[in-house]
C-alpha cells in the first residue's frame, strides 16, 4: 500500500522504520509536527520523525493543523491507501480522515480501552497496573474510541519509568502495526469494535502533577516518580528551589515523618526521606541549573542535617517554563 506515515516524536521512529523496511508498502511521504522550541536557547528543533524521514529521503509535510487546505490537497495528490499513526500529536477530523482509502490506523500504547489520551504509558505506571500493551485501532471522531485491529501485552516492571516502558512497546508496538497493516493489504484483518466496559483516560500530566508529596504512601511516591521520569519530570521544593527527582527505593524505615530528610546513612551513600508509610531512599536529584547527581552528593553539597524537611506539604505550584 502507499502510506503516509504520521507520528512525531522518538516513540514513532521505530514504526516509522519499520515501515520504511518493509516490502509491501511505501511510504510516499511523513507526516509530523512543526519544528518546535527546545532546550534552555529555545532553539527551534525538527522532530524525531522528520530527522529520520529526512534521512530516508521522504517528503515531509508539517501543517500547522492537518485540516491546512495546502495540506489536504496535497493528500489528496499523494492518492494514499493508509496512513498509519503514531503520537502525530493533533487531532484529525473529516475530511482529513476520509481521504485515505483505508482510513486512518493508530498505534495506541494501551489496551484499548483501558487508557485512552495522551498520556497512556504514564497513567498505567502512576495507578501499579500490572500489565498494558499496545493497540492498532481505526482512529474516527471520537478519543481513541475507534474498532481495534490487534493487540500486545507488556507486563509493567516494579522499577520501570515511563521512558522505559513506552520503549519497549515503542520496539514492539512497530512489528504490530506493521502485521496490521500487511493485514489491512492483504483483506484478512478486520477491525472489531472495542468494548464499553473498562474505559480509562489518561490526560496529558502537567509539571504541577510531577510534584511529589509525602504524605503519601510509599508505594504511591514511588509510581508517581516513575510516571513523571523523564516527563514532565518529578520534583519537590527546598529551600525555596525546585529540585527534581529521579527514581526511588522503598526502605525498611518506618519511623520517619512524611517528608523529613534522613542522613545517617550518608557514609553509606543513602538520603532517606519519610512517607506516610515506610521511608525511601532517593536516587539521584538535580537542582536548578545542574546535571542530575547521586542523591549522596547533593546532600553533602547542600550541608543537609538530620531534621531537615522538604517543602510545605500541599504547598501551591506554577507550571515551569523549562
Amino acid at each position: 500500500m502507499r502510506l503516509l506515515f504520521a507520528g512525531t516524536p522518538a516513540a514513532a521512529v521505530p514504526s516509522l522504520q519499520a515501515a520504511l523496511s518493509s516490502a509491501n508498502h511505501d511510504v510516499v511521504a511523513v507526516l509530523t509536527r512543526p519544528a518546535a522550541p527546545t532546550g534552555r536557547g529555545r532553539r527551534l528543533e525538527p522532530s524525531p520523525v522528520a530527522i529520520a524521514a529526512q534521512a530516508a529521503g521522504v517528503e515531509i509535510l508539517s501543517p500547522a493543523r492537518p485540516s491546512d487546505p495546502a495540506f489536504l490537497e496535497r493528500l489528496r495528490e499523494l492518492d494514499v491507501d493508509c496512513a498509519p499513526v503514531v503520537a502525530y500529536g493533533a487531532l484529525l477530523r473529516e475530511p482529513t480522515l476520509s481521504l485515505p482509502r483505508h482510513g486512518w490506523v493508530n498505534l495506541h500504547f494501551s489496551l484499548l480501552p483501558a487508557w485512552r489520551g495522551a498520556a497512556p504509558v504514564q497513567h498505567a505506571v502512576l495507578h501499579g497496573d500490572d500489565v498494558t500493551g499496545a493497540s492498532t485501532f481505526q482512529i474516527g471522531p471520537g478519543l481513541d474510541d475507534g474498532p481495534v485491529y490487534g493487540l500486545l501485552t507488556e507486563t509493567i516492571r516494579p522499577t520501570d519509568t515511563s521512558g522505559d516502558l513506552l520503549g519497549r512497546l515503542a520496539d514492539a508496538g512497530a512489528g504490530l502495526l506493521l502485521a496490521t497493516l500487511d493485514g489491512i493489504a492483504d483483506g484478512s484483518l478486520l477491525p472489531v469494535p472495542q468494548s464499553p466496559e473498562g474505559v480509562s483516560l489518561a490526560p496529558k500530566l502537567s509539571v504541577a502533577d510531577g510534584q511529589i508529596r509525602f504524605e503519601q504512601p510509599a508505594s504511591a511516591v514511588d509510581r508517581r516518580i516513575r510516571a513523571c521520569t523523564p516527563a514532565p519530570g518529578a520534583w519537590v521544593e527546598f529551600r525555596g528551589d525546585r529540585l527534581k527527582l529521579g527514581p526511588v527505593t522503598i526502605a525498611e524505615e518506618q519511623d520517619l515523618p512524611a517528608g523529613r530528610l534522613d542522613v545517617s546513612a550518608l557514609r553509606q551513600g543513602r538520603v532517606l526521606v519519610g512517607t506516610a508509610t515506610r521511608a525511601v531512599v532517593l536516587g539521584t536529584v538535580q537542582p536548578p541549573g545542574k546535571r542530575p547527581m547521586p542523591a549522596a552528593d547533593w546532600a553533602r553539597g547542600a550541608h543537609l542535617t538530620d531534621g531537615a524537611a522538604f517543602g510545605q506539604l500541599g504547598d501551591s505550584v506554577t507550571e515551569a517554563t523549562d
